[in-house]
This record gives structure tokens, sequence and C-alpha cells, in this order.
């Protein structure tokens, strides 16, 4: 799993309430596309819904959809 280098903000540490932005998502094949398939792609905007306690999975809205998205996942995907 990849660590969060500082200055970089990842979907996975967005506060609950806070919309954000895709900047980058730093996954590779399969993953990535399931990602994107999912409808985060750069640009796109992102509501961050609810975290759970214990940080997975985070509900977050996004084009219209709520969308539930696995913490190791949401940690590939940098926001700003």
């Amino acid at each position: 799993m990849k660590q969060e280098t500082s200055g970089t903000k990842t979907l996975r540490t967005a506060q609950c309430g806070e919309t954000v932005t895709i900047m980058k998502l730093t996954g590779s094949g399969a993953i990535k596309r399931r990602i994107m398939d999912m409808g985060l792609t750069k640009g796109t905007r992102v509501y961050v819904r609810k975290v759970a306690p214990l940080g997975d999975p985070v509900e977050v809205t996004v084009r219209g959809y709520e969308l539930s998205i696995r913490k190791a996942d949401a940690d590939m995907i940098e926001v700003g």
C-alpha cells in the first residue's frame, strides 16, 4: 500500500462533509480501470458523505450517485 507523502492529500484523508476534486489516480492496471469505471476520473468533483468508524469504507457522492469505496482504493486517489 502506498504511503501518503507530505503535501499530498488523498480521498482517504479527506474530511467528512468536504468536496474535493480528483487530481490524479496513482493505481495501475485493473485496479485503476475499476476506479475509473466507477466514475472517479481526473477533474471529477467528489463529496465525502460518510467515513466508517474504522475508516473503511468511505462513502462519497460522485456524478449524482452514492458510492462506497475501500480505504485502500481511496488511498490511490489524489485530490485537491
